[in-house]
């Protein structure tokens, strides 16, 4: 099981976002660079970047600090999501050292955008999937789509995408709990990989999305439960990093 800290830029800060609103924000760092530090510390192989203020603008806004975490850390795997709307902007982040790009909102408004995307950047792409009530949520999770979840899921089956990033977005931030049935109803219609996100809150949910890992649940992402210390990051790891019979 991957544990995936997740550094949430707006304005330039580290910060977190109750159910994906911009306007219920807690700021946790002024330097997004230092705290991915303490995350590398702790044993964090991969960091979860999103840019907060690209995922409502379309564009990037925060990529000088994406950018300034890659290079800081060449050898850990960085995924980055937020107003990636186009081929330059990947190839940007690509170069900048970044190795995962996340398609959200583009990914449902044109599916074959990401079809290309995985012929240009094999290897590279990954899909965030945000959902409230198993529907597709888009454009910072302002508007709910009627595109069920799982639908959309299949249909990036035969494209080569990485992963899916499922969030559900009625938790995230909410510290209740992650909703590890959806998560792995999900991760069982589909053959890619799908990393959980959304209300993972203590050491219980990290054992229950474990308990579906062989179903194809490789991941979770670690928002407010470790900012705010109901799991310590490095005692995570090593329990994920203990064999199991």
């Amino acid at each position: 099981m991957l544990l995936i800290p997740a550094i949430d830029l707006k304005d330039g800060q580290c910060v977190r976002l109750r159910q994906g609103r911009m306007d219920d924000t807690t700021i946790f760092s002024d330097n997004p660079v230092d705290m991915a530090e303490r995350w590398v510390k702790a044993g964090a192989k991969r960091l979860h970047l999103v840019d907060l203020n690209g995922a409502f603008e379309g564009k990037p806004v925060n990529g000088d600090v994406v950018r300034a975490v890659a290079e800081k850390f060449p050898d850990l795997p960085v995924q980055i999501g937020g107003g990636i709307r186009d081929a330059q902007t990947v190839q940007a982040y690509l170069d900048a050292g970044v190795q995962y790009c996340i398609i959200g909102t583009k990914a449902v408004e044109d599916p074959q955008f990401v079809v290309e995307l995985c012929k240009q950047f094999p290897g590279h792409i990954i899909v965030g999937i945000d959902a409230k009530d198993g529907m597709v949520a888009t454009d910072g999770w302002a508007e709910v789509s009627a595109v069920p979840a799982i639908e959309l899921a299949q249909q990036f089956e035969q494209a080569g995408v990485s992963a899916i990033v499922y969030t559900d977005i009625a938790r995230d931030g909410m510290m209740t709990g992650v909703n590890v049935e959806e998560t792995a109803k999900l991760a069982h219609s589909i053959s890619i990989p799908v990393i959980a996100s959304g209300g993972v809150t203590n050491m219980d949910d990290i054992k229950a999305l474990c308990e579906v890992e062989q179903q194809g649940v490789v991941g979770t992402i670690l928002g407010r439960s470790i900012y705010e210390g109901t799991i310590d990051l490095a005692e995570a790891q090593r329990f994920v990093d203990t064999p199991r019979g």
